[in-house]
């Protein structure tokens, strides 16, 4: 049968029609998504494009409904070289392999290393493997607060199923829950290749002096760094080095402020507390802002020997043109004030302060 009618007699769940110019422009995981209007199904909220090419978002939940299913095999077809072709071979197969369900790393031995349980913690998240498919299985909404994100992150485990790398990142947050001493914090880049904008996010991890990271990504070195990193600063300039291997030029890295270990918080994540333009600063002066965020991740740390932070406030931007701190009460209601705020001093964002830019918005791809 030939290729032309497969295609007649497969449902139109993902035919799209493009627009030049979307009306609508939001944040979907860790890429800058444009929603797409003009889907024959009229479903445009679920419809998505990075960098000119058109993904989707699993919103039904789970068990996956069969409308999602079909359009996910369809937009398949559209990506996948071998096309249609590809869809009989597996989708029509009934005698497929039974894939394994990896075990989450979910209990530690007190005796084990902090080390070795963030790369139990990497390895659980490289055996979910990569999402190739285009349609994002889990959706998430990082306005959500810290206990919502962490519902998100059980269905994960329980699913099984592949992820990317914001994914990863609530994800690790869920399974370092609890790790004495260790400070979690978001770390955002964005890169250049191509003429293409790619954006990416990994799990900053500081502890006992030392940095690393944890994350996941079609490339092994942009997401585990082990906690070896003697400085915030000389970590980013790692994964500088590790995107320069594939010709990528980091214009922007963004760090967030260090994520409460409790699953049932309802404070919001801080994902960029700072913004560095990269190619606008020498490295002298890229250490010293990354030094002033590092001081608060620092502090964070040292609070679990000395004495819990105060329940009644929050670090929730810094001033980098005095490097104090901005604090916020740490209630829900403040909480949700404070996250949709931008009165913090200078130019802000979702209540962090950032550099001013006149890089215009950009469609990306994740990798």
């Amino acid at each position: 049968m030939s290729k032309s009618k497969q295609r007649d007699q497969l449902p139109p769940f993902g035919t799209l029609v493009r627009v030049s110019d979307p009306p609508e422009e939001e944040e979907r995981g860790c890429v800058r998504v444009k929603t797409v209007k003009g889907a024959k199904n009229g479903n445009d909220d679920d419809t998505h494009e990075e960098n000119g090419v058109l993904f989707w978002v699993n919103k039904s939940g789970f068990p996956i409904d069969n409308r999602t299913w079909d359009r996910m095999w369809d937009h398949v077809s559209k990506i996948h070289p071998d096309g249609y072709s590809m869809i009989n071979k597996i989708r029509n197969k009934s005698d497929l392999p039974q894939i394994p369900i990896q075990q989450a790393p979910l209990n530690f031995p007190s005796s084990m290393p902090v080390q070795d349980r963030l790369d139990k913690v990497q390895n659980y998240m490289k055996s979910l493997q990569y999402n190739h498919t285009g349609t994002q299985f889990f959706e998430i909404r990082k306005q959500r607060p810290l206990s919502g994100l962490m519902d998100s992150a059980r269905e994960m485990i329980k699913e099984a199923l592949p992820i990317k790398c914001l994914e990863a990142v609530i994800l690790g947050l869920f399974l370092t829950n609890g790790f004495l001493g260790v400070e979690r914090f978001p770390l955002s880049f964005k890169s250049v290749f191509g003429g293409n904008v790619h954006r990416h996010v990994v799990l900053g991890i500081y502890y006992a002096g030392k940095y690393g990271s944890i994350g996941m990504s079609r490339r092994d070195e942009l997401m585990y760094k082990p906690v070896v990193y003697k400085s915030l600063s000389e970590l980013v300039f790692e994964f500088e080095r590790s995107y320069n291997m594939f010709k990528h030029e980091v214009k922007k890295v963004k760090v967030g402020l260090p994520v409460p270990h409790d699953p049932h918080s309802y404070e919001f994540i801080n994902w960029k507390a700072l913004t560095i333009n990269m190619n606008k600063l020498s490295p002298k002066e890229v250490a010293k802002d990354l030094d002033v965020v590092a001081k608060e991740i620092r502090t964070k740390s040292r609070s679990w020997v000395t004495q819990p932070t105060s329940p009644r406030k929050t670090i929730t931007s810094i001033d980098m043109t005095t490097g104090r701190d901005a604090y916020a009460t740490n209630s829900l209601k403040q909480a949700s004030k404070i996250y949709r705020s931008q009165t913090t001093v200078g130019s802000s964002e979702n209540g962090a302060i950032k550099r001013k830019s006149t890089d215009p918005a950009e469609y990306q791809i994740r990798i």
